[in-house]
């Protein structure tokens, strides 16, 4: 008995020595990252070790204003952006998701395949196009190209999420609403929108989380003006390709902007796991 017991916990104990070396293998980057940005400009890729010979805060201090802008000014813009980004996400796909899953109109289905073959578009083939229609409206340089589609339910991803969601509702409730004299839109916002409160948090947190860390496009949009850089985009300054880049302040302030998303999926993380899994078993 003692060697069966014995036999069954050693697997369990090699599974967990895996699992352990994985979580190292993982986390190795962002330890060697905050243990470079401690460090002095000679000594980032001098060394191997990830603890400082010698420690110093001079990365955050003189990265903060490193671009002649303050840190400050891109943190606003980018949870600027966010916000507005996930406000329009959040009315425009659940708008168009109550109308796909819930409304009776011409051309329904086909309208919605075109949307779900929109999502295999990838982003560099519509990226002249939009650049092209936005500089005409004279939008290069701001947040608008940015925002505005966000208002019109272009992320076809968090409409098929919420259609999914949607159509799992009983539909009972709609007729129930209706005899009440509930109308369409009562409805969605009276019925619809508070049982589709779990595919609602997926799709503002995804939306947050894709839209801070999203830098091609801020990069296209945003780089005529610096004082409307968000952080990815002012990231990408520190490094320059014809004269030295300043590594230590860039890996300072890639720590630096690694904060907001861990404290948002921190205060954030039961709605992030609860919606993801009663999505997928509703969906």
């Amino acid at each position: 008995m003692r060697r069966h017991g014995l036999g069954r916990r050693l697997p369990r104990g090699v599974l967990h020595l895996l699992i352990v070396a994985g979580g190292v293998v993982m986390l190795y980057p962002l330890l060697w990252m905050i243990g470079s940005s401690l460090k002095p400009e000679s000594q980032i890729f001098s060394t191997s070790s990830i603890l400082p010979s010698t420690w110093t805060v001079s990365n955050y201090t003189q990265g903060w204003t490193g671009l002649g802008y303050s840190m400050t000014g891109f943190l606003v813009n980018s949870l600027v952006l966010c916000a507005l980004c996930v406000a329009g996400n959040l009315i425009s796909c659940s708008l168009a998701a109550f109308a796909f899953a819930r409304l009776r109109f011409p051309l329904r289905k086909v309208l919605f395949a075109l949307m779900l073959a929109s999502i295999m578009l990838p982003l560099h083939a519509t990226i002249v196009p939009q650049y092209i229609l936005f500089k005409y409206f004279g939008w290069i340089g701001t947040i608008l190209p940015l925002v505005v589609p966000k208002f019109l339910a272009v992320d076809a991803f968090f409409v098929f999420l919420l259609v999914q969601f949607i159509r799992t509702i009983p539909r009972e409730l709609d007729d129930s609403a209706e005899v009440d004299g509930c109308g369409r839109f009562r409805l969605f916002v009276r019925i619809i929108l508070p049982l589709s409160i779990p595919a609602l948090a997926t799709t503002a947190i995804f939306t947050f989380l894709w839209t801070w860390g999203d830098f091609f496009t801020q990069l296209v949009y945003l780089s005529g003006n610096p004082a409307s850089f968000t952080v990815p985009v002012a990231l990408g300054a520190f490094v320059d390709s014809t004269s030295q880049s300043s590594w230590g302040q860039l890996l300072a302030m890639s720590l630096v902007s690694l904060l907001p998303i861990f404290g948002f999926f921190i205060a954030f993380q039961r709605l992030l796991l609860d919606g993801i899994s009663t999505t997928g078993l509703r969906g």
